[in-house]
């Protein structure tokens, strides 16, 4: 969700690597912008590809995604169903294709991703990138060939706009330190989840840091001024949002609350110390 933040986070890509295709799902709506992204992925003259984000169970995108098969493997970049619910129709339609994601619950016939090991890409280098805080399964990828690398992101940056920390599986502090991993992949574009193609994964990841940081700020602001619940900080920080979108501000303001609490507690704690 974007918040205040509603164009591009960084600049846009001007050009992807040839072994990257972009196929966009017909579930457009203001959780996921234009649509899911699914991204295709096969290094030159492989005999598979690699499917990230098979997106919604709609007939016809399976259909396209199956066309531009063979698929020796599909990745997922988290659990939440507009990337997910396709899976299990994909995998029978690719003959079985493994589909892998960092929660077993939604990998299908093969195991799920162990944080300490590369994927085997079918020619390309797949690295997995843990980034929790927006789910706390969520994972980006880098994959690299022939001197060219790009960052899958899922929806851990998205493509315009920010997202949101879906509490309480979601949890800001692991957030704010997966950005400031992703802020050293500098110069690297950026597949998000949904939206356009970033130029700059790290200059995206240090927008985000710091429109995180002003947030935190307001959310301190509306608290000291009286705001308690919830609802009553979405309602003086997020004013100027569309309240169709207060239901989604929700999430992540109760992770700030969360995260700030913690802060508090932390900051008492060196208080008692002699």
């Amino acid at each position: 969700m974007g918040g205040h933040v509603t164009g591009a986070v960084s600049a846009l890509a001007s050009e992807l690597p040839e072994w990257v295709t972009l196929l966009r799902a017909p579930n457009p709506g203001p959780m996921t912008l234009d649509g899911t992204n699914t991204w295709l992925l096969r290094a030159p003259g492989a005999a598979y590809g690699v499917v990230v984000d098979p997106g919604p169970a709609d007939e016809d995108h399976l259909a396209a995604i199956a066309q531009w098969g063979p698929v020796g493997l599909v990745l997922i970049t988290h659990g939440h169903p507009d990337h997910t619910e396709a899976s299990p129709r994909l995998h029978e339609m690719l003959g079985g294709a493994p589909v892998r994601a960092a929660d077993p619950a939604h990998s299908i016939g093969g195991p799920a991703l162990d944080a300490a090991g590369d994927v085997d890409g079918h020619g390309l280098t797949i690295r997995l990138v843990p980034t929790p805080g927006h789910t706390a399964d969520s994972v980006c990828f880098l994959v690299e060939h022939g001197g060219r690398q790009v960052v899958l992101t899922g929806d851990t940056i998205l493509g315009r706009g920010t997202t949101v920390v879906a509490h309480p599986d979601g949890h800001l502090g692991d957030y704010l330190a997966s950005l400031e991993l992703l802020a050293a992949y500098r110069g690297i574009p950026a597949l998000p989840g949904h939206g356009p193609a970033l130029a700059d994964c790290g200059a995206a990841a240090d927008f985000y840091l710091a429109h995180r940081r002003a947030r935190l700020d307001q959310v301190r602001a509306a608290r000291d001024g009286g705001a308690r619940t919830p609802a009553e900080v979405v309602a003086v920080v997020y004013a100027d949002v569309d309240r169709s979108l207060w239901w989604a501000a929700e999430w992540s303001v109760r992770a700030q609350l969360e995260y700030l609490g913690r802060e508090s507690e932390g900051d008492a704690a060196r208080l008692d110390r002699p």
